[in-house]
């Protein structure tokens, strides 16, 4: 496993698991994490949102990992930032998921308005302790320069859409001139999209005797972006992590780049609403 450092010197696994819809139960989500940490998964990405977070706790103190070698990752809603329950949210987020402190917390979605104020209470929820790093999801350059103009503390991450259907090269570079890392939530597309039909996906991935999904995920790893596959399937969770033993050449990561069709799976941060 691959880290990269945070701008706080905190490291983070270069490969997370995705939690969103990953069980219809409980038990579902519990066996999913398990079973990525037997895997080896050591990054494990959730939010108030998706209502997993004491099931996500549960297997993360059962698995036998010292805390210390897990990452994990919650966000904060937009109602409880309109509502101004945003301390709230997060002590119960450490309350369900009760593992000590969580290693990153981020805004989860950027609401009008709200940029700068939202981040100064987010700087104060890292004051406490009890989150080791904090910083944003869906944040595009707009969002984030109206952090940037109040910020005594830069986001340590920005968590946003990205594939080689939508590779915001762009966006990528204003973080890391900012020093903030990317990470990648549908890194593989949807099911809505053949992205890992792709002829030049397949062609890349038989040279290295890869799967189109490994060769994406390593798409993203070369380009500095922390990616966050989802998947409940034992066997696709040790495809997925199985990317750290090839590496591709520039030409093709611009091969990958140029499949780009600005084309999201998700719904456009501008257009968000609570």
């Amino acid at each position: 496993m691959k880290h990269i450092k945070l701008n706080n010197g905190t490291k983070m696994p270069m490969l997370g698991l995705g939690t969103y819809k990953i069980g219809g139960t409980d038990v579902d989500v519990y066996n999913s994490i398990r079973s990525a940490i037997d895997v080896g998964y050591r990054h494990i990405d959730t939010a108030t949102l998706y209502k997993n977070e004491a099931a996500i706790g549960q297997a993360i103190r059962d698995c036998g990992i010292p805390r210390d070698e897990l990452f994990v990752t919650t966000k904060a809603w937009g109602t409880d930032i309109l509502t101004g329950n945003i301390h709230k949210a997060f002590s119960l987020s450490l309350k369900m998921l009760d593992i000590d402190y969580i290693d990153l917390y981020l805004v989860h979605w950027p609401i009008k308005g709200k940029e700068g104020n939202t981040w100064l209470e987010m700087e104060k929820i890292y004051a406490t302790g009890d989150a080791k790093s904090i910083g944003v999801s869906n944040h595009l350059q707009h969002h984030l320069e109206k952090v940037l103009e109040v910020a005594t503390i830069k986001p340590a991450a920005n968590q946003i859409e990205s594939h080689p259907y939508l590779v915001l090269d762009d966006l990528i570079s204003f973080c890391k001139h900012h020093n903030i890392v990317c990470e990648a939530w549908s890194p593989l597309g949807s099911s809505k999209v053949p992205l890992l039909e792709e002829r030049i996906l397949n062609e890349i991935g038989n040279k290295y005797q890869k799967s189109p999904a490994q060769v994406v995920l390593r798409w993203n790893i070369e380009r500095g972006v922390v990616a966050i596959p989802k998947s409940a399937n034992k066997e696709r969770q040790a495809s997925n992590i199985d990317i750290f033993d090839f590496e591709l050449t520039s030409e093709e990561v611009k091969l990958i780049n140029s499949l780009n069709k600005d084309s999201r799976t998700g719904i456009h941060p501008d257009e968000i609403g609570f």
